[in-house]
């Protein structure tokens, strides 16, 4: 009696209709993306192979991404040291200018202000949270400005002048200073400001070491730029003299010493600044023929994926529609085996 039963019959449908609806998620799911819905079922013993072909995939995105931060880093990069070079050039346009007599020393000493701040600015600049010239340390300022109030470096050169003069540059006495003994005092005293020890421990907040990056599956390389390069250096320390000294009571010759020196140093901070850019551009080369080679890669690691995955689109999509119509099917018979009853049989 059971076998006959509407109740076995209807069991029967509804564990059919179960299957069938199993097998539709399965046809649907390989008709949307174009591959197998289970790997390990239909590859079989290649399946490893087909692992390990999404591993390498999923390592290269995750590269080639993160190299599109790095080259977004650097093209911000060269355009902060597009606008330092500007700023170097515009005041060695000014020293050259104060040199043969036709500038005022407060326009020159105003000159040499502006540029210690603008320099201090694009050294500053952040992109999505890191700073571009700290070097490793990127997530605090690397430059100090020398014109803010209680600047350590501005109290440095200040104090420096004063223990090798005995006196302020605003003090009378200043008008006696000689070329000679204003060379002396940039040679011995402001240049280790600037360029030696002094420089980290006033100005710079920065790390010598750069940011490494990887690339590559197999090449890494330095990604970052430091505000500890020579050629900057050189621009804050002509622009820090020329700032505190040329509207001071220090003699004529002895500025005349301040805008030569300042000159060579600002040339000399152009060349540094235009061998920076040359280094960052080589590094944006690297970065970008790294990318182009891991995009190729990924076609080839998507198309061997594709050759073991891959299901016909148009069988597919007949499994889906048979699927369906045969669950609509099994649901109408369904329907009517619930209404079959011996009570209305009989009557």
């Amino acid at each position: 009696m059971t076998s006959v039963s509407s109740a076995a019959l209807t069991n029967a449908m509804r564990y059919q209709q179960m299957r069938m609806q199993a097998d539709l998620v399965k046809a649907t799911k390989e008709s949307s993306t174009g591959k197998v819905a289970d790997v390990g079922l239909a590859l079989g013993g290649r399946t490893a192979q087909s692992v390990t072909f999404s591993r390498d995939l999923d390592r290269l995105n995750v590269v080639i991404d993160s190299n599109g931060l790095v080259a977004a880093r650097l093209s911000s990069t060269q355009t902060s040291l597009g606008q330092l070079s500007t700023v170097a050039q515009t005041f060695l346009s000014s020293l050259t200018t104060a040199s043969s007599g036709d500038n005022s020393d407060s326009l020159t000493q105003s000159n040499g202000q502006t540029t210690i701040q603008q320099l201090a600015s694009i050294l500053n600049t952040s992109v999505n949270g890191e700073y571009l010239f700290a070097g490793t340390n990127t997530d605090v300022k690397p430059i100090n400005d020398f014109t803010a109030a209680g600047s350590p470096a501005k109290a440095a050169f200040d104090a420096s002048f004063v223990a090798k003069f005995g006196f302020a540059p605003d003090d009378p006495a200043a008008a006696d200073i000689t070329a000679a003994q204003m060379d002396d005092f940039i040679t011995n005293d402001v240049t280790p400001q600037f360029l030696g020890a002094g420089w980290q421990t006033n100005m710079s907040n920065a790390t010598d070491q750069q940011i490494v990056s990887r690339i590559a599956l197999n090449e890494t390389t330095a990604t970052s730029t430091s505000a500890n390069s020579d050629g900057i250096k050189k621009l804050a320390m002509a622009a820090a003299m020329v700032s505190s000294l040329m509207s001071t009571n220090i003699s004529q010759a002895a500025k005349g010493t301040i805008v030569s020196r300042s000159e060579l140093l600002v040339g000399e901070a152009l060349s540094g600044i235009g061998q920076v850019q040359s280094e960052t551009g080589i590094v944006q080369k690297r970065v970008s023929d790294a990318s182009d080679r891991m995009k190729t890669q990924v076609d080839l690691f998507e198309r061997h994926i594709l050759d073991l995955e891959a299901v016909d689109p148009a069988e597919a999509a007949t499994r889906v529609a048979n699927l369906t119509q045969q669950i609509e099917n099994s649901f109408a018979l369904t329907a009517r085996l619930q209404q079959l009853s011996l009570l209305n049989y009989l009557t």
